[in-house]
């Protein structure tokens, strides 16, 4: 199809790790084969596009990030929009449609695609097609598929509204014969109202039939014996179904082997997000006794000759390395096991038919070959569909090579989700279960993600220990499964165990001790502040915590502040305080003993706590979860949230612990106010948007 005769729109996205990018690039991609030109810009690039005047058709792919906010690179946007002078109408003129991406194990799923469509609504833009919800919770691919699918035929119709609002009937048999070449039949316009009735969130919905990617038609006989799929095997149907697999993505990148002369760029020019600071750590101690099921350490670092600073709930983040085993191991297998030490120059391939195509912001232009596999690249990602696509083509063996193709297809989508998403597989396990497979670092550079900085929350005050910082975390395990034989640890928990494990050995089990023998160990940290999850800025206002296991953290950062400010200022009035805190046992996993001290000093009002794997000889059985221990004192809760306008804090695993809590929460309300559980649902709304009940929640 001649240039000229495909449809442009405009084609925007916003990413704070890269994946609405990727998703931007893929609907780029299709877009030629459909018979459109999409206009492809980051939204930050308000340069390059102007909404005001924009007269075809937008695509908008957005993330959330954090507790529900837009992506960094929209925030310029979203401020511009929100401006409270802009007329009701302002955008009257845009179509558009909308793709968010999220993740519902956290509060305000897809919340920066909701804001910005909310605000397009109100300034009267309008849907040429229906917002599509994407949950990385479950897989994003299952809407967000669907949801380009659906685009073609969505925007087809937007064209031929556009051509019939401007009376344009005398190109009607130009723009039927140039659609003639897409894809999709002309008999398929009829179906606008199935494509606005579609369900992108239903879990069922079901792939086009009719697609414009390269078809495989590869039979490979089954093996008699094996009549289960796994990673490197696959059973009918699929062993023996035509495939419908990605488009192979151009690649662009091209390095040039240099020597080893030189020195790498300092780790503080990996980060966008301020400034980092290289601090020595000055204690660890274990929290855990030998047996407990998870083992918690607390870390203490020397902040005082930087101008790192914090409040108690803030959030801080650790630069942390790829585990070095696995470095060593990705070497060997690219062939590249005497060449780490050597320096590699970073450039764009030239006639590269990838779009805006440009050196990844986290790789260095010249750098060692070692460098890069440590500090730059997230090799425990796991791989997306494109990624396999593009290793299909580095695969030399023919079942090995259908077997990734049918992992990257249409037809395949639940062996991924089974057997790569659900299995946490990275690249390493990839290339063991399939050995014919030879990748060149350039592919990994274009499609692996950013090595990101692991967020810790806060567990001290600046104001109790001046110039240090504390936290805490579990070690993180990854146990063995059919897909990944060995067992690992957290990339950064791991990292830091073993970095302080010379230290831990000689504070162990010493929590109190002040000191003990010095390290030379340093991290690289660079601070998160957290604008919402701060203590309140009136200390007679009455608060609650809740914190199971490590979620505890910012909760000893909170007493400990409370308790200087109460040394310092007898005369305040300080509102009384709770604590609600479960671990499984009493003896091997009660992390802060010396909760206690906070409750006899007064700095504490209420401490509950409950184990929920201790066995109890009472008659009536004693609560074994937090979210159990609110319950019996709903009065209590309701009395401090409702009648004293105090603060409600939830610190920890959402999905086991967080959810819980918010549902007593609502039961509370409900019981204690006497209404229906709807309206005690919009009463936690509420409390939610006058930032009164926060959350610092993970999955």
């Amino acid at each position: 199809m001649c240039c000229d005769l495909k449809r442009r729109f405009l084609l925007l996205y916003a990413t704070q790790k890269g994946q609405a990018k990727a998703i931007a690039e893929e609907i780029w991609q299709q877009a030629g084969s459909h018979g459109f030109e999409a206009e492809m810009h980051c939204i930050s690039e308000m340069d390059k596009y102007n909404l005001e005047t924009e007269k075809d058709p937008v695509v908008i792919v957005i993330s959330t990030t954090g507790t529900g906010d837009p992506p960094d690179t929209a925030r310029k946007f979203v401020k511009r929009i929100q401006d409270t002078t802009l007329p009701p109408d302002h955008f009257a003129h845009l179509q558009y449609g909308l793709l968010g991406l999220g993740d519902s194990e956290y509060t305000f799923f897809c919340n920066g695609g909701k804001t910005v469509d909310r605000r397009l609504q109100e300034l009267g833009a309008q849907h040429f097609y229906d917002t599509g919800l994407a949950d990385d919770c479950v897989g994003l691919e299952l809407v967000v598929d669907p949801w380009i699918d659906g685009l073609w035929l969505a925007l087809r119709e937007a064209f031929l509204l556009q051509k019939e609002k401007e009376g344009m009937s005398s190109n009607a048999d130009t723009i039927s014969s140039s659609l003639s070449a897409a894809p999709h039949d002309m008999d398929e316009l009829n179906l606008s109202s199935e494509v606005r009735n579609l369900k992108l969130e239903d879990e069922g919905v079901r792939s086009s039939d009719v697609l414009s990617q390269k078809s495989v038609d590869i039979h490979l006989a089954a093996s008699t014996r094996d009549t289960e799929p796994s990673l490197v095997h696959s059973v009918p149907p699929i062993s023996q179904s035509v495939l419908n697999i990605p488009a192979l993505p151009p690649d662009y990148i091209e390095l040039e082997f240099q020597d080893t002369h030189g020195e790498n760029p300092h780790l503080s020019s990996l980060i966008s997000e301020g400034t980092a600071f290289e601090v020595p750590v000055t204690r660890a101690v274990q929290l855990t006794r030998e047996d407990a099921i998870k083992t918690a350490l607390l870390l203490e670092l020397d902040i005082a000759d930087t101008v790192f600073d914090y409040q108690p709930g803030d959030a801080f983040c650790v630069m942390c390395p790829n585990n070095v085993i696995e470095v060593e191991e990705l070497l060997q297998i690219l062939g590249l096991s005497e060449k780490g030490d050597y320096f590699v120059f970073v450039k764009v391939k030239q006639g590269t038919k990838k779009k805006g195509a440009a050196i990844p912001q986290h790789i260095p232009e010249r750098s060692t070959v070692k460098f890069i596999l440590t500090w730059c690249l997230e090799i425990r990602a796991i791989p997306k569909k494109a990624f396999l696509r593009a290793l299909v083509e580095c695969t030399s063996d023919v079942g090995e090579k259908r077997r990734l193709q049918e992992l990257c297809s249409r037809q395949g989508a639940s062996d991924y989700t089974r057997f790569i998403r659900e299995s946490n597989v990275c690249l390493l396990d990839l290339l063991h279960a399939f050995p014919s497979c030879k990748p060149s670092l350039n592919l990994l550079i274009e499609h692996l993600p950013k090595l990101q900085a692991r967020s810790y929350s806060v567990s001290s005050s600046n104001l109790y220990q001046p110039g240090r910082v504390c936290f805490v975390f579990n070690i993180v395990e990854f146990p063995t499964c059919p897909a990944r034989p060995v067992s690992r640890k957290g990339v950064c928990t791991g990292w830091l165990a073993e970095l302080v494990a010379p230290l831990l050995h000689a504070n162990k089990n010493t929590l109190n001790a002040k000191g003990g023998s010095p390290s030379t160990e340093k991290i690289s940290i660079f601070a998160r502040p957290n604008n919402t999850f701060h203590l309140p800025a009136d200390p007679s206002v009455p608060f609650m915590m809740v914190g199971p296991g490590t979620g505890i953290s910012p909760f000893i950062g909170f007493l400990q502040h409370r308790q200087k400010l109460r040394e310092e200022h007898r005369d305040w009035e300080f509102g009384e305080t709770w604590l609600f805190f479960g671990c499984r046992h009493r003896d091997r996993d009660y992390l802060f003993k010396q909760l206690r001290c906070f409750l006899e000093n007064g700095t504490l009002t209420h401490l509950k706590v409950c184990f929920s794997r201790d066995s109890s000889t009472a008659e009536v059985a004693s609560p074994k979860y937090v979210q159990e221990v609110i319950r019996l004192y709903a009065k209590e809760v309701a009395r401090v949230l409702l009648q004293e306008g105090g603060y409600f804090y939830v610190c920890g695993d959402k999905k086991h612990m967080a959810d819980g809590v918010s549902d007593a929460v609502v039961d509370i309300l409900s019981m204690e106010m006497e209404v229906d559980k709807l309206e005690a649902m919009k009463i936690l709304a509420m409390l939610r948007e006058a930032k009164r009940y926060l959350q610092d929640v993970w999955s």
